[in-house]
């Protein structure tokens, strides 16, 4: 270990998720099987991908992609919660559950679906066990699984995962764009936004296929974070100890953020990547996930303090201020993004909104020490006062980059 390694042998207690929470990781047989055929045959889910594609040119053939809408952060900094306002909205079209696993034919899908009897559900709690709960219909990120399918190494923490104005790869961008434009023809949408952690290092290069593209990236206060963080690496291990398919069933639909295959998104720095694995390795969760979190978050600042295009099409969510004066940042987030919204939806959306109530940090006072430590000066980057993390409302200024 380097010699800024923390000493710190305290340990955090992790309290066992409950048997409900465990059981939700059960894959049914035929999702396994047609996600397992799909990751096994990437070039023939693509030829199935553009013969949908051919099957729907006339309902596409007058879809024009507007300002589509990106929402990636660290999971567990407020990404689902700014989705589900999105998709409540008219104009909005996303992935949706029933999307996986034929998320490469979402036309020809989409007409299976219509023809089958549609059966009763009621929403239920997701597998994080964070109280969100959802249904088939439920927004939700899958756009992973196309990327995956054209950029070979997308999850390998040996190679780099930034893709920037440079990156060419002209026959993903061709089938992105039509896929895009399936989707917002299937859910009669004009603005298509999209959910997905690791387009974090991908921001300019969408930018370069959209140059009218709208960035959200949430961030949270780093002690908040890292706590909610490892309270989904424990549900997500004994989930999959449980229900073994449920490891395949999360790297087929390209979620690797939790869990025993468990990879950091490579930001370009293999010496940070190669700590942060052993520090996981060693069980040493805080300081990793400290690192983690200042290496993503850093290299995301980074990005925008080096791109005035990039930060001019970026907004920038802080989890704690959403929470707290939900209406006023509602209201600049829906402006971003250039949607109409009226004060009652604005009153309605905020309701939604508080600060979590079903656990805290549990840290000690080193944990804690470490976090600001490594996090605080990336945190200050983004309005942060390092000496506050932890706190309820640990937000200073407006980001700095």
């Amino acid at each position: 270990m380097s010699d800024e390694t923390s000493n710190s042998t305290t340990r955090t207690p992790r309290s066992a998720p409950s048997d409900a929470a465990v059981a939700s990781f059960a894959v049914p047989t035929w999702m396994h099987r047609v996600a397992g055929w799909q990751e096994r045959h990437p070039r023939g889910a693509i030829r199935l991908g553009n013969f949908d594609t051919r099957m729907a040119a006339e309902a596409i053939e007058n879809v024009a992609i507007e300002a589509p809408i990106y929402i990636a952060g660290l999971a567990r900094s407020g990404t689902t919660m700014l989705l589900e306002l999105l998709a409540a909205h008219p104009d909005v079209a996303t992935h949706k559950y029933r999307d996986f696993p034929p998320v490469f034919t979402p036309w020809l899908w989409d007409r299976w679906l219509a023809r089958v009897p549609e059966k009763d559900e009621s929403a239920t709690e997701r597998a994080h066990g964070d109280g969100i709960a959802v249904t088939s219909h439920s927004p939700e990120a899958f756009e992973e699984v196309l990327w995956m399918a054209f950029f070979e190494h997308s999850h390998d923490p040996a190679y780099s995962n930034v893709l920037t104005r440079e990156t060419s790869n002209p026959a993903f961008e061709k089938f992105y764009r039509e896929h895009i434009r399936k989707i917002l023809a299937i859910r009669d949408g004009k603005r298509y936004v999209a959910k997905g952690n690791y387009n974090l290092m991908r921001l300019a290069y969408l930018q370069s296929m959209f140059a009218d593209a709208r960035f959200v990236l949430p961030v949270r206060d780093p002690v908040w974070h890292i706590a909610s963080l490892m309270k989904q690496q424990t549900l997500f291990e004994a989930g999959e100890k449980a229900h073994p398919r449920a490891i395949d069933h999360l790297r087929r639909v390209g979620h690797f953020e939790f869990g025993l295959d468990r990879r950091p998104i490579n930001t370009g720095d293999p010496e940070a990547i190669e700590r942060i694995e052993a520090l996981w390795r060693e069980g040493a969760e805080v300081e990793g996930w400290a690192r983690y979190w200042a290496m993503v978050y850093g290299a995301l600042a980074d990005q925008l303090g080096a791109d005035s295009q990039l930060a001019g099409a970026t907004q920038v969510v802080r989890y704690e201020p959403l929470c707290t004066d939900s209406k006023t940042v509602l209201a600049d987030f829906y402006r971003h993004c250039d949607l109409d919204v009226d004060d009652a939806t604005l009153v309605s959306a905020s309701e939604r909104l508080h600060l979590p109530d079903y656990y805290k940090p549990a840290f000690a006072a080193d944990e804690i020490a470490t976090i600001r430590r490594f996090t605080g000066p990336v945190a200050e980057r983004f309005g942060y006062d390092r000496e506050r993390l932890g706190e309820r409302n640990p937000v200073r200024g407006a980001p700095n980059f």
